[in-house]
C-alpha cells in the first residue's frame, strides 16, 4: 500500500484511507472498511459546503486510532483558512469516529456538511484478484440510519451508518445543515457498524446495536495490560527497547478472536491481505511469542485443533489429520508445554496430536519414498506451492527450471522429524504410550538417516531445496538450510558447511539471509521468495544456528535484522530487498509487503530469546548469552514460565560488524 494511506487496526477489522481520512476504493485497491474479509465501506467521502479537504496533518495516536487535521481548499500564504475540520476514528470491529468543525472567524459560518457513503461488500480476495460479485445490493433508510445491504442467497452482510447530530440521510450519504458561530465549534459523532448474518433473522452485529451510541472498549487501558503483562526490556541501545515495544503492539493490533472462541485471541497474519487464520504464520508467531505473551500459543493450538481436517476433499486439499493452511471466513504444543508447563492443554489436544502425527505417514508420503510431498488436488484455485515459500516459483533447480509434482522441499522433512521427536516426548510422559513413543524415535531416525543422505548436494556443502517426482535433488541453495537446522534433523558432520553458506556472500546481505542465493538462475533481490530478506526466516535461522553452537553466526543475523528494524522504525515488514548492504546502505522494503505482519513483529523476539540463549530446561531456565557488541548492556526482567518469573542478562560482547558491513 502507498505510504501516504492511514491505516488503524483491531483484530481482523482494520481501515485504511488516504491522509485526509477519505476513502474511495477502486476495484483493486485495499481501502476502506473490512472486517471478516468483507469490505463493508468503500466509499467515505468528506465535503463542506462541497468542497473536499486538504490534509494539514495526521496522527496516528494507536494503533487502532488516528486524528486527521483538515482544512476546507486549499490554503496559502495569501489565503488563511478560518475553518479547521478534526476527524478522529476509532476501529472497534465498525468504527466509531468523532468529526468536530471549528469556526475562527469572527462572523457565523453555515455550511453544508455532507458524508458519501457507499459499500461493495467486495470479499478481500475479489479485492485482491479484480474479482465481480454476483450478488444483489440494496440500500434503505430506517430508524435514522442508512443501512447498505449485499445478499447472495443466504448470505447477507449490512453496513449501518448512523450519527449523533441531526442529519438529512439519503441513500447515498448523510448531509448537516449547520451554522456555527463566531469562534465556536460543532461536532457529531459517527458510527459504522458491520452486521453479519447467513440469512433472515441471523443477523448479528459485530460491533454493538445499529443506531445506538456504542458503548466501545478501552483498547488503550487493554494495549497497557497487554504490555505490562509481557517481560520487562531495558538496553544500553535505546533502539533495542523502541523495536520491542514496537514488536508487543503490532502483536497487540494483529490479536483476533474466532467466531467460536471469542474471549480469545490469537494472531492474524498480516494487514491487508491475510487478517484472519494462517496455520503456518499462527504457528510460527506463536512460537516466536512464546517467552513473551504464551497466551497467543495456547489459542493458537486450540483453533487449530477444532479446525482439523477430518475427512479427504480434494476441493479443499484436506485430509484427515492435516493442519489448514488459512481460514476465510502439530508440534507447538510440545514448545508451548516445556515453556508454560500447561500439561492440561497437552492432555486435552492429545487426539489432535496423534492425527497431525498420522497425516505424515498415511497422507503426505505422495512419492511413496518416506518424505513429505504435496501436489494440489484442485487445480483451480489450490495452492500450487504448499510450504512456507509458496509462491509460484519459489522451488527451482539452479538452472531456473521448476520441478514437478509432487514436491517434497527440504524444510518439511525438518518439521515431521521434529515433530516426531516432540511427539515421543508427550507420548511418553504425558499419554503414557511407551509404545507409540519408541516408534516415533525409530521413524525420526530413520529420516534423519535417510534425509542427510538424499538431499545433501556433494558438489556444494548444502542441502537441497527439495526432491523432485523422480526423486532427483533440486539442488539450488536457498534459506531452507537454515530451518534445517532449527529442526534438528541435520548430521553434525555437515552443520559447519551449512553456516559457513548461510553467513556467506551469496546468501548473507548484511541485513540478513536472501531465501535464494545469489548466482542462481531465478535470484531477483525484490522476489518474494526468490531473493528477498524474510525478518520471519532469519529468527528462525539464526535459533537454528544457535541449536547447534554456531552462537557468533547467530549473532550476526540478529544484528542485521535488529538494524533493518531500526531503519523501518522498530516494525519490520513481511519482506525487504535481498540488495548487498554496501549497495543500499539501507534495507529495501519489498513493494508489496504486508505491514504490520505477524510473523515479523515476532521476529525480534525470537532473535532476542536466541541472543541471550533462553532454553527451558525442566523447571529452570537456561540463560547463554551470545549478544552482538552494540547492544551493550541486556535486561530481560520477569519472564514468566513453568518457573513463575526469572530475570534474564547479557553483555554484548561479539564483534558483528565485519560480517554485516558487506
Amino acid at each position: 500500500m502507498s505510504g501516504s494511506m492511514v491505516q488503524i487496526l483491531e483484530g481482523n477489522t482494520f481501515v485504511v484511507s488516504d491522509e485526509r481520512g477519505d476513502i474511495a476504493a477502486s476495484a483493486t485497491d485495499p481501502t476502506g472498511l473490512f472486517s471478516f474479509d468483507t469490505r463493508f465501506l468503500s466509499r467515505w467521502e468528506l465535503t463542506v459546503n462541497g468542497d473536499r479537504l486538504t490534509a494539514l496533518s495526521t496522527d496516528d495516536l494507536q494503533y487502532f486510532q488516528a486524528r486527521f487535521f483538515l482544512v476546507p481548499g486549499t490554503s496559502s500564504v495569501y489565503i488563511n483558512a478560518t475553518l479547521t475540520v478534526i476527524r478522529q476514528r476509532e476501529v472497534a470491529d465498525g468504527f466509531h469516529e468523532q468529526l468536530t468543525v471549528l469556526n475562527h472567524a469572527s462572523e457565523p459560518a453555515d455550511l453544508q456538511i455532507r458524508l458519501a457513503a457507499e459499500s461493495d461488500f467486495a470479499d478481500l480476495f475479489e479485492v485482491k484478484d479484480a474479482l465481480k460479485k454476483a450478488g444483489q445490493y440494496q440500500t434503505r433508510v430506517t430508524g435514522g440510519c442508512l443501512v447498505l445491504s449485499y445478499r447472495r442467497e443466504t448470505y447477507v452482510r449490512e453496513t449501518w451508518i448512523s450519527a449523533t447530530a441531526p442529519a438529512e440521510i439519503d441513500d447515498h450519504g448523510l448531509s448537516f445543515s449547520v451554522t456555527i458561530p463566531p469562534h465556536g465549534e460543532w461536532m457529531t459523532e459517527l458510527d459504522v457498524v458491520a452486521r453479519i448474518g447467513a440469512a433472515e433473522g441471523t443477523m448479528a452485529s459485530q460491533t454493538g446495536t445499529p443506531g445506538q451510541h456504542r458503548v466501545r472498549r478501552n483498547m488503550a487501558r487493554g494495549l497497557q495490560k497487554w504490555l505490562d503483562r509481557a517481560p520487562d526490556l531495558r538496553c544500553d541501545w535505546e533502539p533495542l527497547e523502541q523495536i520491542y515495544r514496537r514488536c508487543l503492539t503490532d502483536l497487540a493490533a494483529l490479536r483476533f478472536s474466532t467466531l467460536t472462541m471469542p474471549d480469545r485471541s490469537l494472531p492474524a497474519a498480516g494487514l491487508p491481505w491475510f487478517m484472519t487464520i494462517f496455520g503456518r504464520d499462527s504457528i510460527f508467531t506463536s512460537l516466536q511469542a512464546l517467552p513473551f505473551t504464551s497466551e497467543l500459543a495456547a489459542t493458537t493450538l486450540r483453533a487449530l485443533a477444532e479446525q482439523q481436517g477430518t475427512r479427504i476433499d480434494d476441493f479443499r486439499d484436506e485430509d484427515p489429520g492435516r493442519i489448514l493452511h488459512e481460514m476465510r471466513y502439530g508440534e507447538l504444543t510440545a514448545f508451548e508445554e516445556r515453556w508454560t508447563g500447561d500439561t492440561a492443554l497437552v492432555r486435552d489436544l492429545e487426539h489432535a496430536a496423534r492425527a497431525a502425527l498420522a497425516w505424515i505417514d498415511e497422507y503426505a508420503d505422495l512419492q511413496g519414498n518416506g518424505y513429505v510431498a504435496y501436489q494440489r488436488r484442485n487445480a483451480d484455485t489450490g495452492l500450487e506451492n504448499q510450504c512456507w515459500k509458496d509462491s509460484w516459483d519459489s522451488i527451482s533447480y539452479r538452472n531456473g527450471d521448476l520441478p514437478g509434482f509432487p514436491r517434497a522441499t527440504c524444510e518439511l522433512q525438518g518439521y515431521a522429524y521434529d515433530a516426531k521427536i516432540r511427539g515421543a516426548r508427550l507420548a511418553r510422559h504425558f499419554w503414557h504410550d511407551e509404545a507409540f513413543a519408541d516408534r516415533l524415535e525409530r521413524e525420526a531416525a530413520s529420516l534423519k538417516r535417510r534425509f542427510n543422505r538424499d538431499f545433501w548436494v556433494a558438489d556444494g556443502g548444502y542441502f537441497a531445496v527439495a526432491l523432485d517426482i523422480d526423486g532427483r535433488q533440486v539442488d539450488s541453495l536457498t534459506s531452507n538450510n537454515g530451518h534445517l537446522l532449527w529442526s534438528g534433523i541435520v548430521d553434525k558432520s555437515r552443520s559447519r558447511a551449512v553456516a559457513r553458506h548461510l553467513l556467506g556472500p551469496r546468501l548473507f546481505s548484511g541485513w540478513g539471509v536472501r531465501t535464494l542465493a545469489e548466482g542462481e538462475a531465478r535470484y531477483n533481490p525484490i522476489g518474494y521468495h526468490v531473493g528477498a530478506v524474510w525478518p520471519f526466516d532469519n529468527s528462525i535461522i539464526a535459533w537454528g544456528l544457535r541449536r547447534y553452537g554456531f552462537k557468533e553466526e547467530a549473532a550476526c543475523i540478529a544484528a542485521g535484522i535488529l538494524d533493518a528494524a531500526e531503519v523501518f522504525a522498530g516494525r519490520l515488514p513481511e519482506a525487504f530487498g535481498g540488495y548487498a548492504r554496501s549497495r543500499t546502505r539501507y534495507p529495501v522494503e519489498y513493494p508489496t509487503a504486508c505491514s504490520p505482519q505477524a510473523w515479523s513483529a515476532g521476529a525480534p523476539l525470537l532473535l532476542l530469546r536466541t541472543a541471550l540463549g533462553l532454553e527451558p530446561q525442566g523447571e529452570h531456565l537456561i540463560v547463554d548469552p551470545a549478544l552482538p557488541k552494540r547492544i551493550g548492556h541486556l535486561e530481560l526482567l520477569d519472564l514468566p514460565g513453568r518457573w513463575k518469573k526469572v530475570d534474564a542478562f547479557g553483555r554484548g560482547r561479539i564483534d558483528t560488524d565485519r560480517r554485516t558491513s558487506r
